[in-house]
């Protein structure tokens, strides 16, 4: 397999020894992809907007709610080394668990769109939106992101408002969405 491979999962903690079969059909084909997909990954983990632990920990966001297992572990373990703490790297795993329940529930209510579902109180509890550990801002930011990911417009819209409230501006909310698309793309092929 080639270098650019190799590069690639050292960009997110995995030894080249690791074998991925859509991966390496892509890379024996035409690497020109991987290439590209090298330089996405890498330029995304190192977006002027976002800290090295701040793309770590949303490209372990993305990793959780794709329920993708290895990335998990190596992104776990990398963020670590950029100075997450263990409560922010579980906060990541919490708030990609209730984003999921809330992107599908106001999914449905944009749906739908009728006035009782509209008006009816969500019942969802969400206190950890209060106080989060990564902070407020961080906090909107990373739930902007997992709703990209899942489609759910009402929160995309809601998430971005927020964080862009609590201080972000575009070319990072940018950056961040980038940064998850790109991630996305890249567990396709693990």
């Amino acid at each position: 397999m080639s270098e650019t491979k190799d590069n690639l999962l050292a960009e997110i903690n995995i030894p080249a020894t690791e074998s991925f079969a859509l991966l390496d059909k892509l890379d024996a084909a035409d690497h020109r992809y991987i290439k590209d997909l090298k330089i996405n990954v890498s330029n995304a983990l190192r977006a002027q907007t976002l800290t090295e632990k701040e793309a770590l920990l949303l490209a372990l966001a993305v990793s959780v709610n794709q329920k993708h297992t290895r990335t998990i572990d190596s992104l776990t373990e990398l963020a670590l080394t950029k100075e997450a703490t263990e409560a922010e790297i579980n906060e990541i795993h919490a708030l990609v668990s209730l984003l999921n329940a809330n992107n599908i529930f106001y999914r449905f209510k944009h749906f739908v769109d009728k006035e009782y579902y509209n008006t009816a109180p969500a019942g969802i509890r969400m206190s950890i939106m209060m106080n989060p550990v990564l902070g407020k801002e961080f906090f909107e930011l990373a739930s902007l992101t997992v709703s990209a990911i899942n489609g759910c417009e009402m929160c995309v819209t809601s998430h971005e408002q927020s964080v862009k409230n609590h201080g972000a501006t575009e070319a990072r909310i940018l950056d961040a969405v980038r940064l998850t698309a790109i991630i996305k793309s890249l567990i396709v092929l693990l």
